[in-house]
């Protein structure tokens, strides 16, 4: 990467930090047009289009990156994470395993799938998920609090049936 684009990455980068997403997307794309296949700026634009709540055009970014790079684990997880904002969670989760067949210890993709699977009823998959997430990265703070969350969720469950017994 030249000491330019560099640059222009580190400032869009600041400009992120600071919530000011449009100033950052002006630099992604003065660096798409000096190089147009780089991945880390087409990723990164797609998750400043997330962040902006652009998420059909967060997608094609990430297609984008992954017509590139087929198994670049940080453009499926984040194609995940939009497809999961727009309850699209079986794709969602089809994204995050291709993650895993790559990684298998990617902790993201383990909590964010956990996240999927608990929005459509699974909760027992969900904190499978979760705890395994935990068990490669002990301070993951998404995958503890949803664990949690999810274990309060069926013991509520459980207690419901108790009574209605």
């Amino acid at each position: 990467m030249s000491k330019e684009l560099d640059k222009m990455m580190s400032q869009a980068y600041e400009y992120c930090e600071d919530g000011n997403f449009s100033e950052a997307l002006k630099l992604y794309d003065l660096a798409l047009k000096q190089d147009p296949k780089n991945i880390n700026v087409i990723i990164d634009k797609g998750v400043t289009l997330q962040n902006l709540g652009r998420i059909k055009q967060a997608i094609k970014y990430y297609d984008k990156a992954l017509s590139i790079d087929p198994k670049n684990i940080n453009a499926l997880v984040n194609k995940g994470a939009s497809l999961h904002t727009i309850e699209n969670y079986f794709d969602a989760i089809s994204c995050y395993d291709s993650a895993l067949k790559i990684d298998k210890k990617c902790a993201m993709a383990l909590a964010y799938k956990g996240l999927s699977l608990g929005e459509l009823g699974n909760l027992p998959d969900a904190l499978k998920h979760f705890k395994k997430a935990l068990s490669i990265d002990h301070d993951y703070d998404l995958a503890n609090i949803s664990k949690e969350m999810v274990q309060e969720l069926l013991k509520s469950i459980k207690q419901q049936k108790a009574k209605t017994r």
